[in-house]
Formats: C-alpha cells, structure tokens, sequence
C-alpha cells in the first residue's frame, strides 16, 4: 500500500496515516490525496498515498474502542 506506484485501498477499507499513527477508514480520493475518517465517525483528513500503511487487527481495534469510549461519553 505504499510507495510511489503502489495502489489506494479501496473506499470503506481501513489504513494507516503512517506520518501519526491515525487509523482512519479510506472514504475516497481528492486530488493527489486520500481521504480518511476516524473509525465511528469525525472529520476526514487528507493523506498522501504514499504515507498510507496497512491497518493491523490490534490498532483498528484500539481504535474502535476509543471511538465508543468518547461516544458514550457524550450527553
């Protein structure tokens, strides 16, 4: 997934920013970016397609739970 060459996940996959660490699910490209949405909902960001790495099993998971844990916090 990465490299210059390599190919975008497909939409609704999950990747890694590798720039920060961010698991974020693939909604599409803009330009010469990918754009990426916390799992649970949030605001996309921008990511160039060379930065993505793939989403291992235990940092989707990590994820998820910090997306449910601030969802129940909420009134």
């Amino acid at each position: 997934m990465t490299g210059g060459g390599a190919s975008v996940p497909e939409p609704g996959s999950y990747a890694v920013d590798t720039r920060d660490g961010r698991v974020g699910r693939v909604m599409g490209r803009v330009g010469i970016y990918v754009q990426l949405r916390p799992p649970g909902g949030g605001k996309e960001w921008d990511c160039p397609p060379e930065c993505l790495g793939v989403a291992e099993p235990g940092a989707l998971l990590r994820a998820r739970v910090r997306e449910i844990n601030r969802e129940s916090r909420r009134p």
